[in-house]
């Protein structure tokens, strides 16, 4: 292929995922895998540039969505996910939900579990 062919294609671009996270690799919140996330108003009311991927974790996060769910209906390795979600949280635009207390019944705890199996089956 000449190099003006690989230039004018229009396949998606990829993003290394290091770049997501401008190299970090830890979340600066503690995130097990089945939290589930919660969108506070500040994240409702902030705008990102189109297809900025705060913008699209807020965005799934709308409707409850554990950091599994996320990472893998963005297509994006876990790791990087923690540290994206981690950013939003600490900026106030997300929280965490308890997912299990001492008051959890069984049918909760056993849809927290489909739910993080389903999540990571999509990775």
């Amino acid at each position: 292929m000449a190099p003006d062919a690989r230039e004018e294609s229009s396949g998606p671009r990829l993003v290394r995922p290091y770049a997501l996270t401008s190299g970090r690799t830890e979340s600066v919140v503690d995130l097990p895998i089945e939290a589930t996330l919660e969108v506070q108003p500040s994240g409702r009311s902030a705008t990102w540039p189109e297809g900025h991927m705060s913008g699209r974790i807020i965005e799934l996060c709308s409707s409850s969505q554990s950091v599994a769910e996320v990472s893998a209906k963005l297509h994006v390795p876990l790791g990087v996910a923690r540290v994206l979600i981690g950013d939003l949280i600490s900026a106030g635009h997300l929280k965490t939900r308890k997912t299990i207390s001492e008051n959890t019944t069984s049918d909760e705890r056993r849809e927290l579990i489909e739910r993080t199996l389903s999540g990571l089956r999509a990775l």
